[in-house]
């Protein structure tokens, strides 16, 4: 049995409760709902909330239908290959790069307990409260959207029930392996690096028949189907990790943690070969250290990196290429553009939290904007770069994602420095990335409207009236162009966050 005090109006109320371990749980979870009711979230505009809640029902759906239509699909599709096997031979890659975006994206569902720590409360009910909650993260229900609705067309379609579940069940534990294991890694770099290398490697391995890794998926995630038995090992899995991050999240559940004022020692890193760009150099190690630092811009970085592949859904399906080619130019656009769009929206909120401090100073605003402008067309060259073994897919592809490095350099980095001129939103560089809509607005998603729709529809027009070739080229052209009266435009875009400076200052003071 244990004291519980209840806290109401700032002041501790002497009144005892004693609850049992039912009514402790009960108790945490009343709290959780009062908190989720109280949030910042419902203080949103109505806008951002319903925009969020038809990504979160579209992904449900999404995965909803290809886990009930799924095996119809592979068995239409490939009459002769076992559609178990087929989703088997894929696994591997699905688990590393859910361990990438969780690393990314994934927090720790951490209460606010810091209250609670001068409280009768054992800190082991904290933690394993903690841990516990972390099993329904979104994460790890997502998947069952598809992997339950799949196992129960397998029932339907003959397969052995005892194996069935005994396959289900590995994956659910391996999920939750992957929940536990990302809080362990989630604070190193090098986790990242070693996992983005993993899964890099093998899709190389695999597009170009070095290594066959399907095979070894097969085999490892088969096995689990034929010898149901096997799921005892994620199950030890999940029991070790939960045992580690008890011990970790144990030792730091103390008073003088939560209070004490937290010295943190920042390493410096080299940047002088910044300084060759001059009055710019400043404002873009600010920016490096700031992406470097923060988890949230941090995660933009790396997401940039990941949308590289996302041309390769659309490149691989003839139903593109056939019937909607404008939706090559869509995804061709997003292979090097994804930092301009995810950063880029975002300015100059990354700077809120000083930005008053900034724009006291006795600088050029030209040369911020310019600081921006250029980093964003530095790792879009970059991702070009990256983008050159699209080749594979044919030069007709290739030339799409040239003309679109084009546009995203000339139009849409441009565009989007103008779009941020009307931000009045504040960014807390310390939280999370993974549903945190701070620094979201309407604006957010109207500007990709023009920055996706102009090159769709320029390609469409031009490539159903006159060849692929004018298409590709009037995207660049309107990329060119944009370059060439650059400083023009830049003039403009310049006026306009003067004309708003003093507005801007006092958004981004007001407390959200």
């Amino acid at each position: 049995m244990d004291a519980f005090f209840v806290t109401k109006n700032c002041n501790t109320t002497l009144i005892t409760y004693q609850l049992n371990n039912n009514q402790m749980v009960s108790r945490f979870l009343n709290l959780e709902w009062k908190s989720f009711l109280r949030s910042m979230f419902w203080q949103k505009g109505v806008l951002i909330n319903i925009i969020m809640a038809f990504f979160v029902l579209y992904f449900i759906t999404i995965f909803l239908g290809i886990g009930i239509g799924g095996y119809y699909i592979l068995k239409k599709e490939l009459p002769t290959k076992d559609p178990l096997k087929i989703i088997n031979s894929l696994l591997f890659f699905y688990i590393i790069g859910d361990l990438i975006i969780r690393y990314l994206m994934q927090k720790l569902p951490v209460m606010n307990i810091k209250p609670m720590l001068h409280l009768p409360i054992k800190k082991k009910k904290l933690v394993h409260y903690i841990l516990t909650k972390s099993v329904f993260s979104f994460f790890n229900i997502i998947g069952l959207f598809f992997f339950v609705p799949f196992a129960f067309v397998l029932i339907k379609e003959g397969y052995d029930i005892p194996n069935v579940l005994g396959w289900l069940s590995g994956l659910f534990f391996i999920t939750i392996t992957a929940n536990y294991l990302n809080f362990l890694i989630n604070k190193s770099n090098i986790a990242l690096v070693i996992l983005a290398t993993i899964l890099i490697g093998a899709i190389t391995l695999q597009t170009y028949n070095i290594f066959n890794l399907q095979h070894v998926s097969l085999y490892l995630f088969n096995g689990l189907y034929e010898n149901p038995i096997g799921c005892i090992l994620p199950i030890v899995a999940v029991g070790i990790l939960y045992f580690l991050n008890f011990k970790q999240l144990a030792s730091k559940v103390y008073l003088d943690n939560a209070i004490a004022v937290k010295a943190k020692q920042v390493s410096s890193t080299d940047l002088s070969f910044v300084d060759k760009f001059g009055d710019l150099a400043p404002f873009l190690k600010n920016d490096m250290r700031l992406i470097w630092r923060n988890k949230r811009p941090k995660t933009v970085f790396f997401m940039s990196f990941i949308f590289l592949f996302y041309a390769v859904i659309f490149f691989t399906n003839d139903v593109y290429q056939e019937k909607m080619p404008s939706f090559l130019i869509f995804a061709a656009l997003f292979v090097t553009g994804g930092f301009v769009i995810n950063f880029g929206q975002f300015i100059p909120a990354w700077d809120s939290s000083y930005y008053r401090m900034i724009m006291s100073q006795n600088i050029k605003y030209r040369k911020f904007l310019e600081s921006k402008w250029l980093l964003m067309v530095a790792i879009t060259f970059v991702l070009y770069i990256l983008s050159i073994p699209y080749i594979y897919y044919g030069i007709d592809k290739f030339l799409m994602i040239t003309a679109g490095a084009v546009f995203n350099i000339g139009f849409n980095s441009l565009f989007i420095l103008f779009a941020g001129s009307f931000n009045r939103k504040s960014i807390d560089l310390s939280r999370g990335g993974f549903g945190n809509t701070q620094g979201m607005s309407a604006t957010q998603f109207l500007i990709i409207i023009p920055m996706m729709g102009i090159p769709m529809l320029l390609f469409w027009i031009l490539d159903t009236y006159v060849s692929f070739n004018a298409g590709v080229i009037a995207i660049a052209f309107v990329g060119v162009i944009s370059l060439i009266f650059k400083n023009y435009f830049m003039n403009l875009i310049e006026k306009k966050y003067i004309k708003d400076k003093y507005a801007t200052i006092h958004a981004f003071n007001q407390t959200h």
